[in-house]
């Protein structure tokens, strides 16, 4: 996407019916014949005549397709008054609406034009393909764009445009996680095209699968710098059919995996991928992996399988990833004390980076004071995810698991407001520093953020949102670990 797209896609959601150059109503009266009103159409160049005594006094109108649906293929004659075939179902906008109003308000009334009002009266009109063009460099159309893509290059040219998407976005005051919504949703909407391209190439799957996501994008958490974490669950089979299946999906997350690589949705360094052998399993196989994770829990099961807790299907049979919640539902159930320690354990790792006199502790890195923001946001997500797991809220995503979990009156609203509102903070920093990383330095995404480059505010609400965490991971300590 260029600046000029880019400056379309941003002028999208502040612009208003007042900005465009919306058409001037042209009118006919009631009893003008069909030909006459076709002739005036195709000498004016539109697509919708207005009906009526009067600008003031319109009854209806008629549009290309109303010629084609109620004269044409009704075989009337030309001659007849258009008030005979004319379509009353007539919706109006106010010129100082925004634009995404309009968009909404057709949609909902499935209309393709709006007369515009101002100060009661009708001074124009304006057609959904006006708005639709208007809109076309954004965000959603973009979401739409990337579903009609099959070919590798062509996804690869999608990703890459991601970096600008994310800056409009939270340059419009769109919240974090909305923005990791959108970004988990196109990365899922990138590994469908290329599964459903893998299955077409190698045939299909000898048995019911399902190819599910761990992690962030578990979460729908995606940030630019994101990799892939990923497995597959694919039914049992009879004994004599157990390799050939297994050789299949092998093959075919191979496959995947490469392809989502040169996408750009790069390959896993600590190989948490559907093409690991350890990651393609029989659904009684997950089950017994899960039972191991649970009931022997150990530091070393804890920090390694707690993403795993962590999933979401994106493609197949979702109903064998249901089994297998259900399975790990019943195994937490009875889960021992020590699983959750162990868990909570996961929470205390990364401390706040605060000094002795509460001033930021920042890492010395190439000269220049950092801080690593995925590893403060850590703690928020290992925290979620231990009361979620205890209280048996089986949802993924870190706010969501902090919405529930308060429903359940396990945080106060108070302090479900300051995790959310930390959590929420940490990440559009993160995904900001990130989009202005590719897209002004020409760098890869990191995670880690330049403290001389923040402003005063930011510096002070940094301090604050470490307070929290400490305070959190002190009860965290109360909780699980039995310590202090």
């Amino acid at each position: 996407m260029d600046s000029s797209m880019l400056s379309i896609s941003e002028q999208f959601y502040s612009k208003r019916i007042s900005d465009l150059h919306f058409r001037h109503l042209r009118i006919a009266s009631p009893d003008t014949s069909v030909s006459d009103c076709a002739k005036k159409m195709a000498k004016e160049k539109v697509s919708c005549l207005f009906i009526g005594k009067s600008q003031e006094e319109i009854e209806g109108y008629i549009t290309d397709i109303t010629l084609r649906d109620r004269l044409l293929a009704e075989d009337l004659s030309p001659q007849i008054p258009v008030s005979k075939i004319m379509e009353s179902d007539m919706v109006t906008i106010h010129l100082e609406a925004f634009l995404v109003e309009a968009l909404v308000l057709m949609f909902q009334t499935k209309s393709r034009y709006l007369l515009v009002v101002k100060n009661g009266n009708y001074v124009g009109w304006i057609s959904r393909t006006k708005i639709l063009t208007e809109q076309s460099q954004g965000p959603f159309m973009f979401i739409q764009s990337v579903k009609e893509a099959r070919q590798i290059p062509e996804l690869k040219e999608k990703w890459n445009r991601m970096p600008e998407i994310i800056h409009l976005l939270l340059s419009r005051g769109m919240k974090a996680g909305i923005v990791n919504q959108i970004i988990s949703t196109i990365a899922d909407t990138i590994t469908q095209r290329v599964i459903e391209r893998v299955i077409k190439d190698i045939g299909p799957a000898p048995a019911k699968f399902v190819f599910f996501v761990l992690g962030s994008e578990g979460r729908g958490e995606l940030t630019l710098k994101t990799d892939q974490d990923n497995a597959i669950i694919y039914e049992d089979k009879a004994n004599e059919h157990r390799e050939e299946v297994r050789e299949y999906f092998l093959d075919f997350a191979s496959r995947v995996s490469t392809a989502l690589d040169e996408i750009g949705i790069v390959f896993c360094e600590g190989e948490l991928m559907a093409m690991n052998p350890k990651w393609t399993h029989s659904l009684s196989h997950w089950k017994r992996n899960y039972e191991s994770w649970i009931q022997d829990a150990t530091q070393e099961t804890a920090m390694n399988y707690a993403t795993f807790f962590d999933c979401r299907a994106i493609y197949g049979e979702s109903s064998l990833l249901d089994e297998l919640k259900d399975f790990m539902d019943f195994q937490l159930q009875k889960a021992p004390e020590i699983f959750y320690t162990k868990l909570g354990h996961n929470a205390l790792q990364y401390e706040p980076p605060l000094t002795f006199f509460r001033k930021i502790k920042a890492e010395n890195i190439d000269g220049e004071k950092q801080i690593n923001l995925k590893h403060i946001m850590r703690p928020m997500v290992d925290l979620a995810r231990v009361y979620a797991l205890k209280y048996r809220v089986f949802e993924s995503n870190t706010i969501r698991r902090i919405e529930l979990l308060t429903e359940k009156g396990v945080f106060s609203k108070k302090e479900s407001q300051e995790l959310i509102h930390a959590f929420d903070y940490l990440m559009a920093l993160r995904l900001e520093n990130q989009a202005f990383l590719i897209l002004n330095l020409n760098e890869k995404p990191k995670n880690f953020l330049i403290l001389d480059q923040i402003t005063k505010v930011q510096s002070v609400t940094l301090l604050e949102i470490f307070k929290v965490l400490e305070d959190f991971q002190a009860r965290i300590k109360m909780a699980f670990t039995r310590t202090l």
